[in-house]
């Protein structure tokens, strides 16, 4: 399947980032600093559906 990307920059806290590549690399769970935020954000998104979900609110993925 053919994916758009586009690409990103942000500030972060040294410390985090520090903390973040403590997990990426061989035999660790991420690639690269990237897989790793890509997961992240992807994994905050799904807990913000499960939220919305709990109010009734419409999800990012609804056609209304």
């Amino acid at each position: 399947s053919d994916v758009c990307s586009s690409d990103l920059s942000l500030d972060i806290p040294a410390q985090l980032l520090d903390d973040l590549k403590t997990h990426v690399g061989d035999e660790k769970k991420f690639v690269s600093v990237a897989d790793a935020v890509r997961t992240a954000c992807r994994k905050l998104l799904d807990q913000l559906d499960a939220i919305d979900d709990l109010h009734g609110r419409i999800s990012r993925d609804s056609d209304e």
